[in-house]
């Protein structure tokens, strides 16, 4: 890890600050607070104060703040990140939920509270605990969604905390996540509420949502984006202020004669899934140091790491 730390500067040397983040890591409680309280003397070094980048590289400098909790992790990410593959899971997925939604609402002439229309839960895609069988629904139900409020909160969710997920931890380990949530989703309905259905990709969003947020909570004092404890809290409020929504839709519609509204399970098991295996799933950037480390000796005399500055 040493080695690596070193390759990924333009001097080929690891500074004190960089040694100090490292070890930090590594040893007790005490010696982690003893450490802290010196750092406070050190001058920073970090990525932050990286001069004239553009635009691109701005974002990947946010996306290392944003998900990474250490600032070896975050320099390591940051030299060897490329555009390509782009994250395309989470943006193919939330572009299929908004054509879908638009042609169900073109053809049902309603976009607000699609499920009250008789011909929405007709849909090949809708789940529903009687519709077991056809095993597909256990998963396409995610493309569907009750209106505009659902969608909306949804592709938001994804898209901010989808793609920088993706981008840091890649498609695989991301797209497992979060169809883990949506088929736990699924599950759930099947056992805890067996006459309702189940629409939207809430069961997936809350996954990743509750995985980050177990991951920032684990390694707090490694984050460092900006307003950490604010945003916190107010992605709590948001999600459960959906929660509740789904809790009054499912119980008090406002049209109780149209049957049984979509269920609020997804949203819990999409939380639990995400708590339970989203620390595993999101594994420590120290790994992927480990493993080319391991691979050091074959590119010994290339003058330095693919994807890394040359080093002097």
């Amino acid at each position: 890890m040493l080695v690596a730390l070193a390759q990924s500067n333009e001097r080929g040397q690891v500074c004190y600050q960089e040694l100090v983040d490292l070890i930090s890591s590594k040893r007790s409680s005490s010696f982690k607070r003893a450490i802290a309280n010196g750092q406070r003397a050190l001058p920073r070094d970090g990525l932050l104060d990286e001069p004239g980048l553009g635009v691109y590289k701005r974002f990947v400098r946010y996306v290392a703040y944003e998900i990474l909790p250490r600032e070896v992790d975050r320099h390591w990410y940051f030299y060897r990140h490329r555009s390509c593959p782009p994250p395309v899971f989470m943006a193919s997925v939330t572009l299929a939920q908004i054509i879908v939604f638009l042609c169900y609402g073109a053809r049902l002439n309603k976009w607000v509270l699609q499920t009250y229309h008789p011909e929405y839960m007709k849909s090949p895609l809708v789940y529903h605990p009687g519709h077991r069988a056809r095993a597909w629904r256990f998963l396409t139900y995610m493309f569907m969604h009750v209106g505009l409020e659902q969608l909306g909160f949804n592709a938001l969710l994804q898209l901010m905390i989808g793609v920088p997920l993706e981008m840091v931890h890649g498609l695989l380990r991301i797209s497992l996540l979060y169809l883990a949530g949506v088929l736990a989703g699924s599950l759930t309905v099947s056992i805890t509420d067996m006459r309702a259905p189940v629409v939207g990709g809430s069961g997936g969003v809350y996954a990743l949502c509750s995985a980050h947020l177990a991951n920032v909570v684990m390694n707090w004092a490694g984050m460092r984006c900006p307003y950490k404890l604010l945003r916190m809290v107010l992605a709590l409020v948001c999600m459960s202020s959906e929660v509740g929504r789904a809790v009054w839709l499912r119980f008090s519609p406002p049209l109780p004669a149209s049957g049984p509204q979509p269920s609020f399970m997804a949203h819990l098991a999409g939380a639990v899934v995400g708590v339970s295996m989203g620390l595993t799933i999101l594994r420590s950037y120290e790994e992927r140091l480990r493993d080319q480390c391991g691979c050091r000796w074959l590119y010994r005399g290339s003058g330095g790491w693919p994807g890394l500055p040359p080093t002097h």
